[in-house]
């Protein structure tokens, strides 16, 4: 498992995003260029700081679902109303998510692992729930297959540090396989409120 998790995964990794980028690439053209026009100027691709191995600093990329439309007052107007149509139907197949292959490339992250959050939530994290740092965050992971946004914050905490413990070739194929049953069937995302994205953490959630 230690050869697997220090050294085979990596070059896994790096192989499989090259290639997928390789073959993607008129995708993520064209994805580009509807963009450009769906989100009204607002630009193409979303970067946020994000913590990584060892709560380590990097800049994930997406591409951009939202405007930047503001209110009078010069604030930006809530998610729901910022959302394109165009930016629905990425997050819903989750092509949103394939900028992340350069991130893959530069190392900053894992097809699988604990999916990075927000920089902010670190300090309210437990020293159990902080473990999830111990390996590279990933595109997707244990907590993914697992419920996505339909559970709470402390369940997916658990099922990532589950992982941690539990980081092998077969748990990383069955999770790939299961991600990818789950996209297609657009599974596990909550639709019980109208609100854009996950509540976020607070501590107690």
């Amino acid at each position: 498992m230690k050869i697997y998790r220090d050294c085979v995964k990596r070059v896994l990794d790096f192989s499989i995003a090259a290639v997928s980028v390789v073959i993607l690439s008129p995708l993520l053209v064209a994805l580009a260029i509807w963009l450009h026009f769906a989100n009204k100027g607002a630009g193409v691709i979303f970067s946020q700081e994000r913590p990584g191995k060892n709560a380590k600093i990097f800049r994930l990329y997406k591409f951009k679902s939202m405007t930047d439309e503001r209110d009078e007052n010069g604030k930006l107007l809530p998610n729901e109303k910022r959302i394109t149509p165009a930016g629905k139907f990425l997050r819903s197949t989750s092509l949103d998510e394939l900028p992340q292959l350069f991130n893959i490339l530069r190392g900053d992250i894992s097809i699988i692992g604990p999916r990075p959050l927000h920089i902010h939530y670190l300090p309210l994290y437990s020293p159990e729930q902080a473990r999830r740092h111990e390996v590279l965050p990933g595109v997707t992971g244990w907590a993914q297959v697992h419920g996505r946004n339909a559970i709470s914050w402390h369940k997916k905490f658990e099922l990532d540090v589950w992982y941690v413990d539990h980081v092998s070739f077969l748990t990383d194929a069955k999770i790939f396989f299961m991600t990818v049953a789950k996209v297609l069937r657009r599974a596990d995302i909550d639709s019980s409120s109208d609100k854009v994205g996950s509540e976020p953490f607070n501590g107690h959630n």
